[in-house]
């Protein structure tokens, strides 16, 4: 089964690229080389070809390259969801990054009915011990990945809640000003619980009757508030508290992800490091099987450092698996070892540093 596809990079002043060039042919990509040659940065570029602040969620001004500071690139060549496309994202100094789909200009969320992506760092190691917001982000980039209007959603909730929590920090009381907003936050936050409640659906579905070297995760979206029935009633009734708190306490936006490790019924943040990880790891797999299943072809999956904690059997069982889906991923390794058991059914690059230049060579399989 073919999958969604990166078939050509470029990257101009882009973190520590000055100018880079790779082309894929829709395998697994496997890119090596030594802490800060700057494997994760063509790691974060792919990302920034979804909506949101890619995978660092790093402000376009973050990006550019020092110490020209001159703004930066990235163009990309892709088999898309439907057809081929060819997408720009850039951002010059300080302003706002841009996004052009085959030479016209976009919002950032058409991205998402193009390409369809998730990806796996090392800073998630921590996901199930940290506060509930990375669980959020991290269930929200899942659920845009089975619903592109998810994005839009978000967008709009955060937005009339942003100029809700200015109207309860300033003690407005005038109701007129708090209710167009309400209704928005309403109306949005049913749609982003409804894809969020669909998305867990899908994942639960897709890792039965699999067989995967990872654990499966029983997975449940909870509220400490508590599912508000009439969100708007809800607002309307909680003026008074969340005045005094100086900001919003009830909705999607308060919302966490609860996982437990099945086979030994304990919760995910109670397992030790090695099985949280496989956790995720099963999860974002089970992600591009139910993709594979709905539309026909898996997400591009963005794996940092995926290997470097996982022995021999696992890393294999890694690989089978992401080939069997037919999903493009690409990965990164200081070490070309922690991908043999791949082979020649990937594509592998070595990625140095030459004095500030970046050279990025192929490697035969």
């Amino acid at each position: 089964m073919s999958g969604l596809a990166i078939l050509a990079l470029q990257l101009s002043h882009f973190r520590s690229h000055r100018a880079a060039r790779l082309v894929f042919d829709g395998r697994p990509v496997a890119l090596v080389g030594a802490n800060g040659a700057g494997k994760t940065n063509i790691l974060e570029a792919v990302s920034l070809l979804s909506p949101g602040r890619g995978l660092r969620r790093a402000g376009a001004e973050e990006i550019a390259r020092r110490p020209e500071a001159i703004g930066w690139k990235v163009i990309a060549e892709v088999a898309g969801l439907n057809a081929a496309h060819q997408l720009e994202t850039w951002a010059e100094g300080g302003a706002t990054r841009m996004v052009r789909i085959d030479g016209k200009p976009a919002p950032q969320v058409a991205l998402a009915r193009i390409l369809r992506m998730v990806w796996l760092v090392p800073s998630m190691d921590r996901l199930w011990t940290e506060a509930a917001e990375g669980r959020r982000r991290f269930l929200d980039r899942l659920t845009l990945s089975f619903a592109p209007d998810h994005a839009e959603a978000v967008l709009a909730y955060e937005k009339a809640m942003r100029d809700r929590n200015r109207l309860l920090k300033d003690e407005v009381s005038d109701p007129h000003w708090y209710g167009a907003l309400e209704a928005q936050m309403a109306q949005s936050g049913a749609v982003i619980e409804a894809n969020r409640a669909a998305t867990v659906t899908r994942l639960l579905a897709a890792q039965e009757g699999a067989e995967t070297a990872f654990p499966k995760a029983a997975l449940a979206v909870v509220n400490p508030e508590g599912a508000a029935a009439d969100l708007a009633q809800a607002l309307a009734e909680g003026r008074r508290r969340d005045m005094a708190a100086g900001r919003t306490l009830v909705g999607p936006h308060r919302a966490d992800l609860a996982a437990v490790f099945t086979a030994k019924g304990v919760a995910a943040d109670q397992c030790s490091t090695g099985e949280q990880k496989a956790l995720l790891i099963s999860l974002i797999l089970a992600n591009a099987r139910a993709l594979a299943a709905d539309l026909g072809r898996p997400p591009i999956l963005l794996l940092d450092e995926v290997a470097a904690h996982l022995d021999a059997g696992r890393r294999a069982a890694l690989y089978d698996e992401l080939c069997a889906t037919g999903a493009q991923a690409i990965m990164t390794g200081t070490e070309p070892g922690l991908f043999d058991s791949l082979g020649a059914r990937g594509q592998t690059f070595e990625i140095t540093d030459a004095e500030g230049q970046s050279i990025i060579t192929e490697v035969p399989a």
